[in-house]
Protein backbone atom coordinates (compact mmCIF):
# COMPACT_ATOMS: atom_id res chain seq x y z
CA UNK A 1 0.00 0.00 0.00
CA UNK A 2 3.14 2.19 0.00
CA UNK A 3 2.16 3.73 3.34
CA UNK A 4 -0.26 5.87 1.36
CA UNK A 5 -2.26 7.19 4.31
CA UNK A 6 0.68 9.05 5.81
CA UNK A 7 2.02 10.08 2.41
CA UNK A 8 -1.39 11.39 1.43
CA UNK A 9 -1.26 13.95 4.21
CA UNK A 10 2.16 15.14 3.10
CA UNK A 11 1.54 15.16 -0.62
CA UNK A 12 -1.94 16.62 -0.87
CA UNK A 13 -2.31 18.78 2.21
CA UNK A 14 1.12 20.31 1.55
CA UNK A 15 2.31 22.33 4.54
CA UNK A 16 -0.99 22.40 6.44
CA UNK A 17 -0.24 20.94 9.86
CA UNK A 18 -2.09 17.77 10.84
CA UNK A 19 -2.53 19.13 14.31
CA UNK A 20 -4.79 21.87 12.99
CA UNK A 21 -7.29 19.44 11.46
CA UNK A 22 -10.43 18.59 13.35
CA UNK A 23 -13.19 16.14 12.63
CA UNK A 24 -15.43 17.43 9.86
CA UNK A 25 -18.32 16.32 7.77
CA UNK A 26 -18.68 17.17 4.09
CA UNK A 27 -20.40 20.50 4.79
CA UNK A 28 -17.78 21.63 7.28
CA UNK A 29 -15.12 20.45 4.87
CA UNK A 30 -16.19 23.06 2.34
CA UNK A 31 -15.33 25.81 4.85
CA UNK A 32 -11.71 24.75 5.32
CA UNK A 33 -8.71 24.11 3.11
CA UNK A 34 -9.50 20.69 1.59
CA UNK A 35 -6.97 17.94 1.18
CA UNK A 36 -5.43 18.34 -2.24
CA UNK A 37 -6.47 21.97 -2.67
CA UNK A 38 -3.62 24.13 -1.47
CA UNK A 39 -4.52 27.80 -1.39
CA UNK A 40 -2.21 30.47 -2.75
CA UNK A 41 0.68 30.94 -0.37
CA UNK A 42 0.40 27.50 1.27
CA UNK A 43 3.36 25.97 -0.52
CA UNK A 44 6.76 27.43 0.18
CA UNK A 45 8.03 26.25 -3.19
CA UNK A 46 5.78 28.77 -4.93
CA UNK A 47 5.45 28.55 -8.70
CA UNK A 48 2.53 26.53 -9.99
CA UNK A 49 2.70 23.66 -7.53
CA UNK A 50 -0.19 25.12 -5.54
CA UNK A 51 -2.61 25.08 -8.45
CA UNK A 52 -1.42 21.64 -9.51
CA UNK A 53 -2.23 20.27 -6.06
CA UNK A 54 -5.61 21.96 -6.23
CA UNK A 55 -6.59 19.95 -9.30
CA UNK A 56 -6.45 16.69 -7.37
CA UNK A 57 -8.72 17.99 -4.65
CA UNK A 58 -11.13 19.22 -7.31
CA UNK A 59 -11.26 15.75 -8.84
CA UNK A 60 -12.50 14.42 -5.53
CA UNK A 61 -14.97 17.18 -4.74
CA UNK A 62 -16.31 17.96 -8.22
CA UNK A 63 -19.53 16.26 -9.27
CA UNK A 64 -19.23 13.74 -12.07
CA UNK A 65 -15.53 12.99 -11.61
CA UNK A 66 -15.32 10.64 -8.63
CA UNK A 67 -18.69 11.01 -6.91
CA UNK A 68 -21.77 8.87 -7.41
CA UNK A 69 -22.62 10.42 -10.80
CA UNK A 70 -19.62 8.49 -12.07
CA UNK A 71 -21.22 5.08 -11.65
CA UNK A 72 -24.65 6.21 -12.88
CA UNK A 73 -23.05 6.99 -16.22
CA UNK A 74 -20.31 4.37 -16.28
CA UNK A 75 -21.89 1.34 -14.66
CA UNK A 76 -25.65 1.42 -14.18
CA UNK A 77 -26.23 1.82 -17.92
CA UNK A 78 -24.63 -1.59 -18.53
CA UNK A 79 -25.97 -5.11 -18.12
CA UNK A 80 -23.63 -5.56 -15.14
CA UNK A 81 -25.40 -3.21 -12.74
CA UNK A 82 -28.71 -1.65 -11.80
CA UNK A 83 -29.89 1.19 -9.58
CA UNK A 84 -30.43 -0.87 -6.46
CA UNK A 85 -31.54 0.66 -3.14
CA UNK A 86 -35.30 0.61 -2.45
CA UNK A 87 -37.64 0.81 -5.45
CA UNK A 88 -38.81 4.33 -4.67
CA UNK A 89 -35.39 5.72 -3.82
CA UNK A 90 -34.05 7.84 -6.73
CA UNK A 91 -36.60 6.07 -8.92
CA UNK A 92 -36.36 8.75 -11.61
CA UNK A 93 -32.61 8.29 -11.89
CA UNK A 94 -33.12 4.56 -12.07
CA UNK A 95 -35.66 4.82 -14.88
CA UNK A 96 -33.33 7.09 -16.82
CA UNK A 97 -30.25 4.89 -16.64
CA UNK A 98 -31.64 1.38 -16.17
CA UNK A 99 -34.34 1.93 -18.80
CA UNK A 100 -32.43 4.27 -21.16
CA UNK A 101 -35.05 6.97 -20.82
CA UNK A 102 -32.47 9.72 -21.02
CA UNK A 103 -33.44 13.24 -20.01
CA UNK A 104 -31.65 16.53 -20.76
CA UNK A 105 -32.95 17.90 -17.47
CA UNK A 106 -31.31 15.21 -15.31
CA UNK A 107 -27.66 14.47 -14.52
CA UNK A 108 -26.45 17.90 -15.61
CA UNK A 109 -23.87 17.68 -12.83
CA UNK A 110 -21.82 15.22 -14.88
CA UNK A 111 -21.39 17.77 -17.67
CA UNK A 112 -20.92 20.70 -15.28
CA UNK A 113 -18.39 18.87 -13.12
CA UNK A 114 -16.19 17.84 -16.01
CA UNK A 115 -16.16 21.33 -17.48
CA UNK A 116 -15.46 22.87 -14.08
CA UNK A 117 -12.40 20.62 -13.84
CA UNK A 118 -11.38 21.57 -17.39
CA UNK A 119 -11.63 25.27 -16.52
CA UNK A 120 -9.38 24.75 -13.50
CA UNK A 121 -6.84 23.00 -15.73
CA UNK A 122 -7.10 25.85 -18.22
CA UNK A 123 -6.29 28.34 -15.47
CA UNK A 124 -3.04 26.59 -14.64
CA UNK A 125 -2.07 26.11 -18.28
CA UNK A 126 -2.83 29.76 -19.07
CA UNK A 127 -0.76 30.99 -16.13
CA UNK A 128 2.18 28.81 -17.11
CA UNK A 129 2.06 29.90 -20.74
CA UNK A 130 1.93 33.55 -19.76
CA UNK A 131 4.71 33.28 -17.20
CA UNK A 132 7.40 32.61 -19.77
CA UNK A 133 8.83 29.93 -17.48
CA UNK A 134 10.14 26.76 -19.11
CA UNK A 135 11.94 25.06 -16.22
CA UNK A 136 11.27 21.37 -15.66
CA UNK A 137 9.11 21.91 -12.58
CA UNK A 138 6.85 24.37 -14.35
CA UNK A 139 6.44 22.09 -17.35
CA UNK A 140 5.61 19.22 -15.01
CA UNK A 141 2.82 21.25 -13.40
CA UNK A 142 1.49 22.17 -16.84
CA UNK A 143 1.65 18.50 -17.84
CA UNK A 144 -0.38 17.51 -14.76
CA UNK A 145 -3.10 19.91 -15.85
CA UNK A 146 -3.01 18.64 -19.42
CA UNK A 147 -3.24 15.01 -18.30
CA UNK A 148 -6.26 15.73 -16.13
CA UNK A 149 -7.85 17.87 -18.86
CA UNK A 150 -7.25 15.05 -21.35
CA UNK A 151 -9.05 12.63 -19.04
CA UNK A 152 -11.98 15.04 -18.58
CA UNK A 153 -12.39 15.58 -22.33
CA UNK A 154 -12.12 11.82 -22.92
CA UNK A 155 -14.93 11.11 -20.46
CA UNK A 156 -17.09 13.86 -21.97
CA UNK A 157 -16.40 12.50 -25.45
CA UNK A 158 -17.61 9.02 -24.61
CA UNK A 159 -20.64 10.27 -22.67
CA UNK A 160 -21.83 12.98 -25.08
CA UNK A 161 -19.97 12.56 -28.39
CA UNK A 162 -19.42 15.99 -29.89
CA UNK A 163 -18.62 18.50 -27.13
CA UNK A 164 -17.24 22.04 -26.97
CA UNK A 165 -13.45 22.32 -26.83
CA UNK A 166 -12.89 25.06 -24.25
CA UNK A 167 -9.18 25.81 -23.77
CA UNK A 168 -9.25 29.45 -22.68
CA UNK A 169 -9.20 30.91 -19.20
CA UNK A 170 -12.74 31.67 -18.02
CA UNK A 171 -13.10 35.22 -16.78
CA UNK A 172 -16.81 35.76 -17.42
CA UNK A 173 -19.50 33.11 -18.07
CA UNK A 174 -19.60 34.02 -21.76
CA UNK A 175 -15.98 32.87 -22.08
CA UNK A 176 -17.18 29.29 -21.68
CA UNK A 177 -19.73 29.41 -24.50
CA UNK A 178 -18.50 27.40 -27.47
CA UNK A 179 -20.17 25.34 -30.15
CA UNK A 180 -19.75 21.58 -30.23
CA UNK A 181 -16.73 20.25 -32.09
CA UNK A 182 -16.65 17.07 -34.20
CA UNK A 183 -15.43 13.99 -32.36
CA UNK A 184 -12.33 13.92 -34.56
CA UNK A 185 -11.40 17.39 -33.31
CA UNK A 186 -12.08 16.45 -29.70
CA UNK A 187 -9.89 13.39 -30.14
CA UNK A 188 -7.11 15.51 -31.63
CA UNK A 189 -7.19 17.78 -28.59
CA UNK A 190 -7.14 14.84 -26.19
CA UNK A 191 -4.15 13.39 -28.02
CA UNK A 192 -2.35 16.74 -27.92
CA UNK A 193 -2.94 17.07 -24.18
CA UNK A 194 -1.94 13.52 -23.34
CA UNK A 195 1.14 13.45 -25.57
CA UNK A 196 2.44 16.60 -23.89
CA UNK A 197 1.66 15.12 -20.49
CA UNK A 198 3.37 11.82 -21.28
CA UNK A 199 6.50 13.65 -22.43
CA UNK A 200 6.73 15.91 -19.39
CA UNK A 201 5.48 13.87 -16.45
CA UNK A 202 7.65 11.54 -14.35
CA UNK A 203 7.28 7.79 -14.44
CA UNK A 204 6.39 7.87 -10.75
CA UNK A 205 6.04 10.09 -7.71
CA UNK A 206 7.55 7.97 -4.90
CA UNK A 207 6.64 10.53 -2.24
CA UNK A 208 3.40 11.69 -3.88
CA UNK A 209 1.15 8.79 -4.89
CA UNK A 210 -1.97 10.03 -6.58
CA UNK A 211 -0.29 12.58 -8.84
CA UNK A 212 -0.46 12.18 -12.61
CA UNK A 213 2.36 10.26 -14.26
CA UNK A 214 3.42 9.53 -17.81
CA UNK A 215 1.91 6.08 -17.35
CA UNK A 216 -1.47 7.63 -16.58
CA UNK A 217 -1.30 9.86 -19.65
CA UNK A 218 -0.30 6.99 -21.91
CA UNK A 219 -2.97 4.69 -20.46
CA UNK A 220 -5.78 7.12 -21.27
CA UNK A 221 -4.20 7.78 -24.66
CA UNK A 222 -4.13 4.04 -25.40
CA UNK A 223 -7.79 3.81 -24.45
CA UNK A 224 -8.69 6.66 -26.79
CA UNK A 225 -6.92 4.87 -29.64
CA UNK A 226 -8.85 1.73 -28.72
CA UNK A 227 -12.11 3.65 -29.02
CA UNK A 228 -11.00 4.98 -32.41
CA UNK A 229 -10.13 1.47 -33.62
CA UNK A 230 -6.55 2.62 -34.18
CA UNK A 231 -5.19 -0.74 -33.14
CA UNK A 232 -1.55 -0.10 -33.97
CA UNK A 233 -1.38 3.07 -31.86
CA UNK A 234 -3.43 1.47 -29.10
CA UNK A 235 -1.01 -1.45 -28.84
CA UNK A 236 2.07 0.73 -29.16
CA UNK A 237 0.92 3.11 -26.44
CA UNK A 238 -0.33 0.39 -24.08
CA UNK A 239 3.01 -1.36 -24.41
CA UNK A 240 4.84 1.83 -23.47
CA UNK A 241 3.03 1.51 -20.14
CA UNK A 242 3.58 -2.24 -19.92
CA UNK A 243 7.30 -1.98 -20.72
CA UNK A 244 7.89 0.97 -18.39
CA UNK A 245 8.58 -1.37 -15.48
CA UNK A 246 6.40 0.73 -13.19
CA UNK A 247 3.42 -1.60 -12.82
CA UNK A 248 2.59 -5.21 -12.08
CA UNK A 249 -0.64 -7.10 -11.58
CA UNK A 250 -1.25 -7.05 -7.84
CA UNK A 251 -0.87 -10.52 -6.41
CA UNK A 252 -4.43 -10.73 -5.05
CA UNK A 253 -7.52 -9.70 -6.99
CA UNK A 254 -9.51 -9.80 -3.75
CA UNK A 255 -7.17 -7.51 -1.80
CA UNK A 256 -6.81 -5.18 -4.79
CA UNK A 257 -10.22 -3.80 -3.87
CA UNK A 258 -9.55 -3.48 -0.14
CA UNK A 259 -7.79 -0.85 1.92
CA UNK A 260 -4.45 -2.56 1.24
CA UNK A 261 -4.98 -2.27 -2.51
CA UNK A 262 -4.99 1.52 -2.67
CA UNK A 263 -1.93 2.86 -4.52
CA UNK A 264 -0.60 -0.66 -4.96
CA UNK A 265 1.63 -1.93 -7.78
CA UNK A 266 -1.37 -2.07 -10.14
CA UNK A 267 -2.48 1.51 -9.52
CA UNK A 268 -1.96 3.81 -12.49
CA UNK A 269 -4.22 6.64 -11.35
CA UNK A 270 -6.53 6.86 -8.36
CA UNK A 271 -8.47 9.74 -6.82
CA UNK A 272 -7.28 9.81 -3.23
CA UNK A 273 -9.76 9.43 -0.37
CA UNK A 274 -9.01 9.47 3.34
CA UNK A 275 -10.74 9.01 6.67
CA UNK A 276 -8.28 8.76 9.51
CA UNK A 277 -7.65 10.27 12.93
CA UNK A 278 -10.80 12.37 12.84
CA UNK A 279 -10.26 13.59 9.27
CA UNK A 280 -12.74 12.79 6.51
CA UNK A 281 -11.83 13.67 2.92
CA UNK A 282 -14.25 11.72 0.77
CA UNK A 283 -17.54 12.06 -1.06
CA UNK A 284 -20.58 9.86 -1.65
CA UNK A 285 -19.00 7.48 -4.20
CA UNK A 286 -18.50 4.46 -1.93
CA UNK A 287 -20.90 5.46 0.82
CA UNK A 288 -23.78 5.43 -1.66
CA UNK A 289 -22.90 1.86 -2.72
CA UNK A 290 -22.82 0.31 0.75
CA UNK A 291 -25.34 -2.28 1.86
CA UNK A 292 -28.63 -0.63 2.75
CA UNK A 293 -29.70 -2.14 6.02
CA UNK A 294 -30.09 -1.30 9.69
CA UNK A 295 -27.89 -1.54 12.74
CA UNK A 296 -24.50 -3.00 11.88
CA UNK A 297 -25.70 -3.39 8.28
CA UNK A 298 -26.41 0.29 7.82
CA UNK A 299 -23.42 0.56 5.50
CA UNK A 300 -24.71 2.95 2.87
CA UNK A 301 -27.44 3.94 0.49
CA UNK A 302 -27.60 0.70 -1.48
CA UNK A 303 -27.05 1.93 -5.05
CA UNK A 304 -25.12 0.38 -7.98
CA UNK A 305 -25.75 -3.30 -7.39
CA UNK A 306 -24.78 -6.27 -9.59
CA UNK A 307 -27.41 -7.82 -11.86
CA UNK A 308 -28.37 -11.45 -12.17
CA UNK A 309 -26.93 -11.25 -15.68
CA UNK A 310 -23.48 -10.49 -14.26
CA UNK A 311 -23.80 -13.18 -11.59
CA UNK A 312 -24.49 -15.73 -14.32
CA UNK A 313 -21.62 -14.56 -16.54
CA UNK A 314 -18.76 -16.04 -14.51
CA UNK A 315 -17.02 -19.29 -15.35
CA UNK A 316 -17.46 -22.03 -12.78
CA UNK A 317 -15.19 -21.43 -9.82
CA UNK A 318 -13.85 -18.06 -10.96
CA UNK A 319 -12.62 -16.49 -7.69
CA UNK A 320 -13.37 -13.03 -9.07
CA UNK A 321 -17.08 -13.70 -8.63
CA UNK A 322 -16.86 -13.70 -4.83
CA UNK A 323 -14.38 -10.81 -4.97
CA UNK A 324 -16.85 -8.69 -6.91
CA UNK A 325 -20.29 -9.68 -5.61
CA UNK A 326 -21.71 -9.98 -2.11
CA UNK A 327 -24.61 -12.44 -1.85
CA UNK A 328 -27.42 -12.22 0.68
CA UNK A 329 -27.35 -15.15 3.07
CA UNK A 330 -23.70 -15.94 2.29
CA UNK A 331 -20.39 -15.22 3.97
CA UNK A 332 -18.87 -11.81 3.27
CA UNK A 333 -15.34 -13.22 3.18
CA UNK A 334 -14.65 -12.12 6.75
CA UNK A 335 -16.67 -14.76 8.58
CA UNK A 336 -19.96 -12.83 8.75
CA UNK A 337 -23.14 -13.77 6.89
CA UNK A 338 -24.88 -11.11 4.82
CA UNK A 339 -28.51 -10.85 6.02
CA UNK A 340 -31.42 -11.97 3.89
CA UNK A 341 -34.50 -9.86 3.31
CA UNK A 342 -32.62 -6.70 2.39
CA UNK A 343 -33.70 -4.54 -0.53
CA UNK A 344 -31.35 -6.37 -2.93
CA UNK A 345 -29.93 -9.90 -3.21
CA UNK A 346 -26.53 -8.74 -4.49
CA UNK A 347 -24.15 -5.93 -3.57
CA UNK A 348 -20.95 -4.50 -5.00
CA UNK A 349 -18.10 -6.05 -3.05
CA UNK A 350 -15.58 -3.72 -4.69
CA UNK A 351 -17.14 -1.00 -2.53
CA UNK A 352 -17.24 -3.16 0.62
CA UNK A 353 -14.73 -2.26 3.31
CA UNK A 354 -13.08 -4.50 5.88
CA UNK A 355 -15.27 -4.91 8.99
CA UNK A 356 -12.34 -4.38 11.36
CA UNK A 357 -11.47 -1.15 9.60
CA UNK A 358 -15.07 0.04 9.86
CA UNK A 359 -15.02 -0.71 13.57
CA UNK A 360 -11.79 1.23 14.03
CA UNK A 361 -13.24 4.20 12.16
CA UNK A 362 -16.49 4.10 14.09
CA UNK A 363 -18.63 4.16 10.94
CA UNK A 364 -20.08 1.66 8.51
CA UNK A 365 -19.98 4.11 5.63
CA UNK A 366 -16.95 3.54 3.41
CA UNK A 367 -15.23 6.91 3.18
CA UNK A 368 -11.66 5.81 2.59
CA UNK A 369 -11.24 3.66 -0.54
CA UNK A 370 -9.56 5.45 -3.44
CA UNK A 371 -11.52 5.67 -6.69
CA UNK A 372 -9.58 3.72 -9.30
CA UNK A 373 -9.65 5.70 -12.54
CA UNK A 374 -7.44 3.28 -14.44
CA UNK A 375 -5.38 0.27 -13.42
CA UNK A 376 -2.78 -1.95 -15.00
CA UNK A 377 -5.15 -4.88 -15.57
CA UNK A 378 -7.19 -2.69 -17.90
CA UNK A 379 -4.09 -1.73 -19.88
CA UNK A 380 -3.10 -5.41 -20.25
CA UNK A 381 -6.52 -6.19 -21.70
CA UNK A 382 -6.38 -3.18 -24.01
CA UNK A 383 -3.09 -4.48 -25.36
CA UNK A 384 -4.63 -7.94 -25.80
CA UNK A 385 -7.55 -6.57 -27.79
CA UNK A 386 -5.37 -4.39 -30.01
CA UNK A 387 -2.88 -7.18 -30.65
CA UNK A 388 -5.65 -9.57 -31.64
CA UNK A 389 -7.18 -7.04 -34.03
CA UNK A 390 -3.74 -6.67 -35.63
CA UNK A 391 -3.55 -10.42 -36.20
CA UNK A 392 -1.05 -11.17 -33.44
CA UNK A 393 -3.13 -13.79 -31.67
CA UNK A 394 -0.17 -15.26 -29.78
CA UNK A 395 0.63 -11.95 -28.12
CA UNK A 396 -3.04 -11.27 -27.45
CA UNK A 397 -3.53 -14.66 -25.80
CA UNK A 398 -0.43 -14.14 -23.66
CA UNK A 399 -1.81 -10.87 -22.32
CA UNK A 400 -5.24 -12.36 -21.59
CA UNK A 401 -3.67 -15.29 -19.83
CA UNK A 402 -1.65 -13.00 -17.58
CA UNK A 403 -4.98 -11.74 -16.28
CA UNK A 404 -6.42 -15.24 -15.90
CA UNK A 405 -3.30 -16.49 -14.15
CA UNK A 406 -3.60 -13.80 -11.51
CA UNK A 407 -7.30 -14.53 -11.11
CA UNK A 408 -6.91 -18.29 -10.55
CA UNK A 409 -4.02 -17.91 -8.12
CA UNK A 410 -2.52 -21.25 -7.11
CA UNK A 411 -5.47 -23.32 -8.29
CA UNK A 412 -4.32 -24.59 -11.68
CA UNK A 413 -7.67 -26.34 -12.20
CA UNK A 414 -9.47 -23.02 -12.53
CA UNK A 415 -9.59 -20.65 -15.48
CA UNK A 416 -7.40 -22.50 -17.98
CA UNK A 417 -5.39 -20.45 -20.46
CA UNK A 418 -7.32 -19.36 -23.52
CA UNK A 419 -5.86 -20.54 -26.84
CA UNK A 420 -4.81 -18.24 -29.68
CA UNK A 421 -7.61 -19.39 -31.95
CA UNK A 422 -10.65 -18.01 -33.74
CA UNK A 423 -12.56 -17.61 -30.48
CA UNK A 424 -9.99 -15.27 -28.98
CA UNK A 425 -11.93 -12.08 -29.72
CA UNK A 426 -14.91 -13.33 -27.75
CA UNK A 427 -12.60 -14.52 -24.99
CA UNK A 428 -11.11 -11.03 -24.72
CA UNK A 429 -14.59 -9.49 -24.55
CA UNK A 430 -15.59 -11.92 -21.80
CA UNK A 431 -12.37 -11.30 -19.91
CA UNK A 432 -12.85 -7.52 -19.99
CA UNK A 433 -16.35 -7.93 -18.62
CA UNK A 434 -15.32 -10.19 -15.75
CA UNK A 435 -11.98 -8.61 -14.83
CA UNK A 436 -13.39 -5.06 -14.87
CA UNK A 437 -16.88 -5.84 -13.57
CA UNK A 438 -18.50 -2.96 -11.65
CA UNK A 439 -15.58 -0.68 -12.61
CA UNK A 440 -17.31 1.35 -15.29
CA UNK A 441 -16.05 -0.08 -18.57
CA UNK A 442 -18.81 -2.45 -19.69
CA UNK A 443 -21.29 0.04 -21.20
CA UNK A 444 -18.65 1.80 -23.26
CA UNK A 445 -17.12 -1.50 -24.38
CA UNK A 446 -20.50 -2.71 -25.65
CA UNK A 447 -21.01 0.55 -27.53
CA UNK A 448 -17.60 0.61 -29.22
CA UNK A 449 -17.80 -3.11 -30.09
CA UNK A 450 -21.15 -2.54 -31.78
CA UNK A 451 -22.79 -4.96 -29.33
CA UNK A 452 -24.93 -2.51 -27.39
CA UNK A 453 -28.11 -2.92 -29.45
CA UNK A 454 -27.99 -6.71 -29.13
CA UNK A 455 -27.05 -6.88 -25.46
CA UNK A 456 -28.82 -3.81 -24.10
CA UNK A 457 -31.69 -3.57 -26.58
CA UNK A 458 -33.96 -5.78 -24.45
CA UNK A 459 -33.39 -3.30 -21.61
CA UNK A 460 -34.57 -0.37 -23.74
CA UNK A 461 -31.34 0.75 -25.39
CA UNK A 462 -31.66 2.49 -28.77
CA UNK A 463 -28.96 3.69 -31.14
CA UNK A 464 -29.32 7.27 -29.89
CA UNK A 465 -28.48 6.12 -26.35
CA UNK A 466 -24.85 5.77 -27.34
CA UNK A 467 -24.60 9.38 -26.18
CA UNK A 468 -26.39 11.18 -23.39
CA UNK A 469 -28.26 14.40 -24.21
CA UNK A 470 -26.50 17.67 -23.47
CA UNK A 471 -28.00 19.27 -20.35
CA UNK A 472 -30.78 21.70 -21.18
CA UNK A 473 -29.29 24.20 -18.75
CA UNK A 474 -26.08 24.31 -20.79
CA UNK A 475 -28.04 24.81 -24.01
CA UNK A 476 -30.11 27.58 -22.46
CA UNK A 477 -27.06 29.33 -21.08
CA UNK A 478 -25.39 29.22 -24.49
CA UNK A 479 -28.28 31.11 -26.12
CA UNK A 480 -28.53 28.48 -28.81
CA UNK A 481 -24.83 28.11 -29.56
CA UNK A 482 -24.95 24.56 -28.21
CA UNK A 483 -27.11 22.19 -30.26
CA UNK A 484 -28.74 19.17 -28.64
CA UNK A 485 -27.59 15.69 -29.63
CA UNK A 486 -29.71 13.98 -32.32
CA UNK A 487 -33.12 12.51 -31.48
CA UNK A 488 -33.50 14.18 -28.09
Amino acid sequence: MRNFKSILYISLLAVVSLSTLNSCNDEEFLDRKPLGTAAEGDLQAGGFEEKAFGLYGKMRTQAGIADWDRYWFQNIRSDDAMKGSDPGDAANRGNIMDGFIYSPTEFSSNWDGHYSLIYACNDLIYDVDNSGKTDAGTLTNKAEAMAIRGLAFFELRRDYGEVPIVLNKIITPSDAIKAKSPIADVDAQIIKDLEFAAANLPLSWPAYPGRATSGFANSILAKLYLYQGNWAKALETAEVVINSGQYTLFNSYEILFKEQGDNCSEAIFEVQFLRQDGVNYSNNYFESQGIRGSGVWDLGWGFNVPTQNLVDAYETGDPRKNSTILFEGKDDGYGTTIPTGLSQPYWNKKAYSTPSYRAAQGTGKNQWFNVKIIRYGDVILMAAEAANELGNAAKAADYVNQIRKRARGNNAALLPDVPADGNLKNAIKRERRIELAMEGERFYDLVRWGDASTVLGPLGYQAKNKYYPIPQTAIDQSNGVLIQNPNY
